[in-house]
């Protein structure tokens, strides 16, 4: 092979590997995988949880199949997206947290819209240690079809915006563990702000369900309690 010929096939193979960072070089189609990461959704569900028309929303879809990232399966009129694999979560997880380390207009846009982050944390293995010992609630504070795409084992199910009517459903002895979608979600925040505030102990997972499948950590899928 010649060395002009290998050259021309080398840039090749790079615009390939190119080609995936247009599909991603969209906020929205990063917020569409990040919406994918929890479960399959119809294009109108993807559109109105992002925000976004259906027309706009199909393109952006469009573009991410073309791009490997996402697959699709028809239910009569309807088509439902999902993830290609669990290599794209990952790819999302890793493309975040580069950006945070790295982007300096990351750090303060993510706490804009997180807010102050003042509220207590913990990790999933201190978690795990914790629902061993039987000594907290889990609460997922995401849309009740995310969870039950796959929740935490024992989570129950009161999305946030239900939170403040359904707050007597949480028994008061045990502090509450709250989460939401991944590391970079508001949910979870709000929701234990909205709990310390009227008067319950609660604590914030650090990242969330997409960290928590990523590990391979048990999930269970059902119709929330």
């Amino acid at each position: 092979m010649s060395e002009n010929t290998k050259s021309a096939t080398k840039a090749r193979l790079y615009d390939a590997f190119a080609a995936s960072g247009k599909a991603l070089a969209s906020g929205k189609r990063l917020e569409l995988l990040d919406l994918l990461a929890q479960g399959e959704r119809t294009v109108d569900a993807l559109a109105k949880t992002a925000g976004l028309n259906l027309t706009t929303a199909s393109a952006h879809l469009q573009t991410l199949k073309q791009a490997g990232f996402v697959a699709t399966r028809r239910e009569g009129v309807r088509i439902h997206y999902r993830l290609a694999g669990d290599d794209v979560a990952r790819l999302l997880a890793l493309l975040r947290k580069v950006a945070d380390h790295h982007q300096a207009a990351v750090p303060a846009a993510r706490d804009a819209y997180l807010g102050e982050d003042t509220t207590a944390e913990l990790d999933r293995e201190e978690l795990q240690a914790r629902i061993a010992a039987g000594d907290v609630v889990v609460l997922d504070v995401r849309p009740v079809e995310e969870y039950r795409a796959g929740h935490i084992p024992g989570a129950l199910s009161i999305p946030v915006d239900e939170l403040d009517e359904r707050i007597g459903e949480l028994p008061e002895d045990l502090e509450i563990v709250v989460y939401c979608r991944g590391e970079y979600c508001v949910l979870a925040h709000d929701a234990v702000r909205l709990l310390t505030g009227r008067g319950r102990r609660a604590i914030r997972l650090n990242d969330g369900m997409l960290e928590w499948r990523l590990s391979e950590l048990p999930i269970d899928a059902a119709d929330p309690a």
